[in-house]
Order: structure tokens, then C-alpha cells, then sequence
């Protein structure tokens, strides 16, 4: 699910510039989308994607038929032995009710906190990319010097869905005591990182804090409290990854079926958070409507389309994301629960041959495909119940409705691109009983220029040039290049260590809103590049910036060293008084780290002899392990301003 077990990567980096640099103290860019002051002040929120959280138990449960029971404090999510061995155990202790989403009566699971509650799922097992999330990242902060206290952990319970996250366990006013006091110990303002789902809950407490404080000091708590946001793999359109695992179930490889998959995910109100949506469909203003007397009004929700919506194909998106066969009458009143809009799209064919349904981004968000097949399935009820108390008539704002870009000076979006990505399902009526009843007949890959089925077949749809991060489409990915500003400079250059001779640079590049813009530059095989799409003219006081990594995948970008690398250069730069541009300069990338430098085998010396050097320490293995950074080679950095 667009999120699902991800980690990642950035703050700590831009903490990293705070030991390195101010030590000494050191004095901000004198520019006003920049932080004034000391940036050893910082603090560095993190927002965990999807079951990016351990679970705990707070129950007592007996175990038969194994000695493994369940006692308070003992993990949940994820402990892979107490899977294995009482898999019906674990099943009640993760389980919620789907109408109230409260715990099973026999166990209940709270969410782990501070940091250990997000770097390793399963401490101590071989559970592959599900198990570690943000381990690698801290190491890093370690190897840095960043101090403990200035990385703070905000994990939830990735289950529940933003009202039941207030509700149950008021999060989003612990959150915002989390900026208060981040402030208060630190004395500067913090950088959130987020990844995966964890953007979602961030946009939603955005929307939250605009309610909860007075409109005219709304902004100024922003700017007083977040330096900068980074949006890392953020479905900002959702994901279809989320609508497979409502059907028939995603195991994420854990040693479950895909039933039981599917019975838990449903359980789980927050799996409708990241449903796909479409970009022209718009819920009611809560805020303006709480002020204008009409917050009472909660069953009066107002959910409006574009014209656009209607006129343009698959609702923006490649294709149709669900086609699914159900049983077929004679007649259509057989389907009083189909809307119009499904009815018009439904085929005669003879009977006792299946109907084929096809179903967009908006008539999932909206509820039509639970609709149509209620008949068919005994989850439908509960997802129509769901979508319409925590999500139609959520009394913030409607979840499933685009993304503006958010009120935050200096913005970062970044994501994985250029690889195969689902985009499109055809399901079909198993023969075998709930929750096992539908089976995936096909699925629709987007490729670099085309769809095409599992089969290989070319299939018809809109195409575009660049593909997704393996989980979450790059329509949905790329939303944010509508948060850039009327002229944007492009640059792509090599993820690896480089010289600049492989740099290509557009600059001044019209962009018109509410339309993509794409890197149209030349690149060497075999090669992997990043490319930064970057304000020329933005907003007084506002920086956006987009980066896309190629062949990246969803989750194991928050490990990437390449993403760490270059959030770490662009805070250096700001910190610096000399800089000249609102960004970090990508001519030349040298090592930064004794982990970047390797022996060159072919010239029998370590490569990158500007900046690296064979230094022998006791304990080495290998010659690539001796060659260190210079002493001098801090002073690399300063061509980066």
C-alpha cells in the first residue's frame, strides 16, 4: 500500500549541517524565505509511512496450544516468532472493528514511542525491507554528531484514520505540543520529514491546526514552529495499491494469506486514506464553513466535480484502476445499488455471462464500486461506512480531495521514478468463500511510454513518459510539480559522485499551473540520475523545489544515500552567508563521507584523490575500507554556496 513500510531519509541530514557548521555559530542566509539564527537550534520531526510504527500489546492474552502468550509492552507489529507460532493470537491483537474501530475484545494494540518505534520493525529477525525503517537514517545522524535530542520521532497508529487518531489518542495535540516544545528546547524551528502515509497525516494536521488556533496567528505559528517540510514518496493522489489490498489482500511478504491480509486491512480505516482520487473533484471548505455557521450542517457535505472531470478519460489517470466481473441479470434492476454514473457504464450481454464494471479514481473515492458490488461482497457495507463517517463527513476536511501546496516556507518533494508501476486491476469472482472471493485476473503495469498487461499486451490508456516508484503512481507522485511556480529551472544530473561533465541544465522553463513538465534532456545507459525541478519565480517568502530519483523504489528510498547526500548540501548552502541562489549548485558532487571513497583497482590508488587518501586503520579488511577522507576535505563544501 502506497506506503506501507518505508523509511527514510533527510533530516537528520539537514541536523548534520548543525553540528558540522555552528559549533562555533554561524549566521543564516540573509533571505527571507530563510531561517534567521542558529541552525544548532533545529529540531527534526519524523512522521513514519504506513505500519512504519511498532504495536504493542496492552492486553493479557492466553495462547493456546503454544507458549507464546501476549502480555502487556510485547510487540505486535512486528514480531514475526509470535506470528508463526499464534497466528490467531496476533490476528485479534491487530484486528479492529470496522464500524467503531475500536480493539478486538480479547487484546488491544497501542503504537511504541520515541525512536525505537520506527528504525527496526522486528529487531534481531531477517524479515527483509519490512522489518528495517529508519535504522539506516540514524546511523547516519550518529555518524554526524547530531545531538539525541534534536530528532523527534511522532509515531501513530498507522490503522485508524485521522478522526479516530484525535479522538482516541489526541495525536494531532500531541503533535502540535511536539512543534511547542521542539521549539522551547531547542530554540528554533523544526524540519518535518514525512514519508509515504506519513504526508497524509501531516496534510491532515495542517488542516486540523487551522482550526484549532486563531485564524491571524495561524501562519505565524507556522513560520514560527516549521523551517521546512519534506514530502518523500508522498501519494498526494493516492494509491491503487490501496484498492488491490481492499479486494483480495497484500501480505507485504509476512507469512499470512492473503485473506487474512485482506480481513485486516479492511478492519483498518486508515486503508481508505490512501484510496485514489481524482485531481478534479473538490470537497467543501471546512474551514470557511465552521466560520460561516455551517459546521452543524455534517450531513450536508458538499462533494463537487469539474467539468474537466467529466470531459477527460479514467479521471486523469492512465487508465480505468478497477475492472471487475460480477454475476449477470437480465435486468439492470437487479443493481438498485449501482449509481447512474455505473449503470451508463455497464454492457448488455446474454445471459448467465459475467458483467464487466470499470471504475475510475473518482467512482472509488466517491463510493460508486462498493456500491456496485454491495451484493457481491460482505466488506462492501463496511467500506461504504467508513468512506462516508471518517472520510465524506469528517468534520477537517475531505482526505480523498488534492493537495494544495501546503503553507510552509520552503517545500521539498521528492520521490522515486522509472520503474514498472500497477496502475490497473481486472478482478473476477473466485468460486471460493469471503474473504477469498475475488482473485486478480490481470494487471496493468505502467511502463516508460505505455501500459501493458501482466501478459505483456499493450494496453490503451494515457500513457505518459515517466512511471512511478513501484507502489505509488507517478500521477500521483508528481502532483506536487503543480506547487512550483510560473518558471522553473531544471537540472539533472548523475546520483553517483561526478565531475559536472554529465550535467544538464534548463533553465527558465514555463510551467503552467495544473500541467506536468518534464525533463526533456538526453541520458547516458545505464546511468541513474536525479532531477531537481526548482522555483526561477516562486511566491514572496515561498521556496518549492520536486526532485525525482530515478530507479528508486517506494520504500527503500528513505536508505538511500544519494537522497541523504543532497538534502545534507542544500542545508549547508542555506546556512551559508555568502550564498548567492536559493539552491544547493549541482555542478559537481564529490565525496562527502570515508564511505563514499573506494579504491580505484584499475589506477591501484583511491579514487577521487582530490578529497580522498589511503590511510590504514587497525581492523581494516580491504583497501576500499583505508581510503579515508583527507583532513581538508571539509573544504569541498564551501564551492556548494
Amino acid at each position: 500500500m502506497a506506503a506501507n513500510l518505508k523509511s527514510v531519509t533527510a533530516l537528520c541530514t539537514v541536523l548534520t549541517v548543525v553540528i558540522f557548521l555552528f559549533r562555533g555559530g554561524a549566521a543564516a542566509v540573509e533571505d527571507e524565505t530563510e531561517f534567521h539564527g542558529d541552525y544548532s537550534k533545529l529540531s527534526g520531526i519524523i512522521i513514519p509511512g504506513f505500519a512504519s510504527t511498532q504495536l504493542r500489546a496492552w492486553s493479557m492474552l492466553d495462547c493456546p496450544y503454544t507458549p507464546l502468550d501476549f502480555n502487556p509492552l510485547d510487540l505486535v507489529w512486528l514480531d514475526t516468532t509470535k506470528l508463526l507460532s499464534a497466528v490467531n493470537c496476533w490476528f485479534k491483537c491487530m484486528v479492529l472493528d470496522p464500524y467503531n474501530q475500536t480493539d478486538h475484545p480479547e487484546c488491544k494494540s497501542r503504537p511504541d514511542s520515541g525512536l525505537s518505534a520506527i528504525t527496526e520493525l522486528d529487531p534481531g529477525y531477517i524479515t527483509g525491507p519490512l522489518s528495517t525503517v529508519w535504522k539506516e537514517w540514524l546511523k547516519w545522524c550518529v555518524e554526524f554528531g547530531i545531538e539525541a535530542n534534536a530528532i523527534v520521532a511522532v509515531p501513530y497508529d498507522w490503522r485508524l484514520s485521522p478522526t479516530k487518531l484525535e479522538e482516541r489518542d489526541l495525536y494531532f495535540h500531541k503533535l502540535k505540543l511536539t512543534f511547542e516544545t521542539a521549539l522551547k528546547l531547542r530554540g528554533g524551528p523544526s524540519i518535518v520529514f514525512a514519508h509515504s502515509m506519513g504526508n497524509n497525516v501531516f496534510r491532515y494536521f495542517l488542516e486540523w491546526l487551522r482550526l484549532e488556533i486563531a485564524p491571524k496567528h495561524y501562519l505565524e505559528w507556522l513560520d514560527q514552529h516549521i523551517h521546512a517540510y519534506f514530502a518523500v514518496g508522498a501519494p498526494l493522489l493516492g494509491s491503487v495499491e490501496a484498492i488491490k489490498s481492499t479486494l483480495s489482500g497484500v501480505t507485504f511478504g509476512l507469512p499470512i494469506s492473503e485473506g487474512t491480509a485482506r480481513l485486516l486491512s479492511n478492519s483498518f480505516a486508515s486503508s481508505l486514506w490512501l484510496m485514489p482520487f481524482s485531481k478534479n473533484c473538490q470537497g467543501d471548505n471546512t474551514f470557511w464553513t465552521h466560520f460561516s455557521g455551517g459546521a452543524a450542517k455534517k450531513d450536508k457535505r458538499v462533494y463537487h466535480c469539474t467539468d474537466e472531470e467529466y470531459q477527460s478519460n479514467y479521471s486523469g489517470w492512465p487508465t480505468n484502476i478497477i475492472n471487475i466481473e460480477i454475476p449477470s441479470t437480465n435486468s439492470r434492476d437487479a443493481y438498485p445499488s449501482v449509481t447512474e454514473a455505473v449503470q451508463a457504464n455497464m454492457t448488455t450481454m446474454e445471459c448467465g455471462l459475467p458483467t464487466l464494471l470499470s471504475f475510475t479514481a473518482r467512482e472509488l473515492a466517491d463510493g460508486s464500486l462498493f456500491k456496485a458490488i454491495k451484493d457481491y461482497d460482505p466488506d462492501s457495507k463496511r467500506m461504504l461506512h467508513q468512506l462516508k463517517k471518517l472520510y465524506h463527513d469528517d468534520p477537517v476536511m475531505n482526505p480523498l480531495t488534492p493537495w494544495e501546496r501546503p503553507p510552509i516556507k520552503n517545500v521539498f518533494c521528492i520521490y522515486g521514478a522509472h520503474l514498472k508501476t500497477e496502475v490497473g486491476y481486472y478482478f473476477a469472482p473466485s468460486g471460493k468463500p469471503y474473504p477469498d472471493n475475488w482473485i486478480i485476473t490481470d494487471i496493468i503495469y505502467e511502463t516508460e511510454g505505455s501500459l501493458v498487461s501482466r501478459s505483456g499486451t499493450v494496453v490503451d490508456g494515457n500513457a505518459g513518459p515517466i512511471t512511478g516508484d513501484e507502489t505509488v503512481p507517478y500521477h500521483s507522485l508528481s502532483w506536487c510539480k503543480n506547487w512550483l511556480g510560473p518558471k522553473v529551472n531544471i537540472t539533472m544530473a548523475p546520483q553517483p559522485e561526478h565531475d559536472g561533465s554529465d550535467v544538464h541544465v534548463e533553465l527558465n522553463v514555463e510551467h503552467e499551473h495544473g500541467s506536468d513538465i518534464i525533463a526533456n534532456m538526453t541520458k547516458a545507459p545505464r546511468v541513474k540520475y536525479i532531477t531537481f525541478y526548482e522555483d526561477s519565480e516562486s511566491i514572496t517568502g515561498k521556496r518549492t523545489a520536486v526532485w525525482e530519483l530515478d530507479k528508486t523504489n517506494h520504500r527503500n528510498i528513505v536508505r538511500s544515500p544519494v537522497l541523504m547526500r543532497e538534502l545534507w548540501l542544500q542545508m549547508w548552502h542555506d546556512i551559508q552567508p555568502g550564498a548567492k541562489s536559493k539552491f544547493v549548485t549541482k555542478a559537481k558532487r564529490g565525496p562527502l563521507r570515508d564511505a563514499d571513497c573506494y579504491w580505484d583497482y584499475g589506477k591501484a590508488c583511491c579514487a577521487w584523490q582530490e578529497y580522498c587518501e589511503y590511510r590504514y586503520s587497525f581492523g581494516d579488511v580491504h583497501l576500499g575500507q583505508s581510503c579515508r577522507l583527507r583532513n581538508t576535505s571539509a573544504n569541498m563544501l564551501l564551492q556548494y554556496i
